[in-house]
C-alpha cells in the first residue's frame, strides 16, 4: 500500500493496522469492550474493524467507486483500495455483490482473500467447486492465487494489483493460499475435522521460518539480529499485555457519548433514561 491507499479490514488485520501507524492497543480495547476502536479511519487510511462477515468488501467497493468518481484514479499517484476477508466470507452475499459492483463500475479495489482452507470448521471443498481466485473471471476481472506463506510473493502480487487499480485497470481478486494452524475459536476442536499429518506438513511451510532461512542464505541477517528481534518482540508483547490489563472499564453511560458528532435530542433523552435506570440500583451489592 501507498500512503494514499485505503484499507478495509475484517477484525484480524493487526499487522496491517500496525504498519499503518496505529497503536496496537486500539483493537484490543475494542475486543475488551471498553471502546469502539479509537483510530480515525480517514487520517490513518484504515477503516474500522468489521465484525459482520464480508460487509467490508461492500464498504471498500463503495469507497473505491467514490475516489474514481472524484478523479483520483488514472495515474501512478492515484488512489487504490484493498479489502481483506477469509475463504469463509467468500460464501457471503455481500462479497459477491461487491464483486458485481466493482466489476461493473471498474472500481480501483483489490480483494485480498486469506484462504486458510477451513473457514470455521468446513474444508474448502465444502465451500467451493473451483479455486476461489477463478471466481473473479465470472465477474469480469482478474483473479490470481499466490502462496500465502511466501511473504515476498504475497507482497509482489499485492503491490502489482494495487498499482493496476490506481492507474485505472479496475479490480483484482487475490487468493492467498495459506493454512490455519490452530483452532478457529476457543471452542473449536480442529482434530475433529483434519488429520495431524496435514498440520505437520504445513508447519514446514511456516512463513516466518521461511523468511528467516532466506535472510540467512542471502547473508542479510545473522543470529544476533534474530536474537534482537525475538527480544524486542518479547518486550513489546509484555508491554501490550500490561496495557490491556490496565485499560479502565468505562462508565456504562459513556456509550452515548460518540453516537453523533453534535449530539441529538433523542440521544439526550435516552442517556437520561439510562442514567435513571442505573441509579435505581444504587446501594445494591453485586
Amino acid at each position: 500500500m501507498r500512503p494514499q491507499d485505503m484499507a478495509f479490514p475484517t477484525y484480524r488485520e493487526h499487522g496491517v493496522l500496525y504498519c499503518r501507524g496505529i497503536d496496537p492497543i486500539m483493537p484490543l480495547g475494542l475486543f475488551r469492550g471498553v471502546d469502539q476502536g479509537g483510530w480515525d479511519p480517514i487520517e490513518m487510511k484504515f477503516a474500522m474493524y468489521t465484525i459482520v462477515i464480508g460487509a467490508q468488501t461492500l464498504h471498500a467497493t463503495g469507497y473505491a467507486m467514490g475516489i474514481a468518481m472524484d478523479g483520483k484514479v488514472g495515474t501512478e499517484d492515484g488512489e487504490a483500495v484493498i479489502a481483506y476477508f477469509g475463504d469463509g466470507a467468500s460464501s457471503q452475499g455481500d462479497v459477491n455483490e461487491a464483486f458485481v459492483w466493482s466489476s461493473v463500475f471498474h472500481a480501483p479495489v483489490v480483494f485480498f482473500c486469506q484462504n486458510n482452507q477451513y473457514a470455521i470448521s468446513e474444508p474448502l471443498e465444502r465451500q467451493t467447486r473451483v479455486p476461489l481466485y477463478q471466481r473473479a473471471h465470472g465477474f469480469g476481472f482478474p483473479g490470481v492465487r499466490v502462496d500465502g506463506n511466501d511473504v515476498l510473493a504475497s507482497y509482489a502480487v499485492t503491490r502489482a494489483a494495487l498499482d493496476q487499480a490506481r492507474v485505472g485497470q479496475g479490480p483484482t481478486l487475490i487468493e492467498a493460499y495459506t493454512y490455519r494452524m490452530g483452532a478457529h475459536t476457543t471452542s473449536d476442536d480442529p482434530t475433529r475435522y483434519r488429520i495431524a499429518s496435514e498440520v505437520e506438513a504445513w508447519q514446514a511451510k511456516d512463513p516466518i521460518l521461511r523468511v528467516r532461512r532466506f535472510l540467512e542464505q542471502q547473508g542479510l541477517a545473522d543470529q544476533s539480529f534474530f536474537g534482537e528481534v525475538d527480544e524486542q518482540a518479547r518486550v513489546e508483547a509484555v508491554k501490550l499485555r500490561e496495557r490491556v490489563l490496565e485499560l479502565p472499564d468505562p462508565a456504562p453511560v459513556t456509550m452515548f457519548d460518540h453516537v453523533f458528532p453534535n449530539g441529538s435530542p433523542e440521544i439526550d433523552e435516552e442517556r437520561e433514561q439510562f442514567t435513571a435506570y442505573l441509579s435505581s440500583f444504587a446501594g445494591e451489592v453485586h
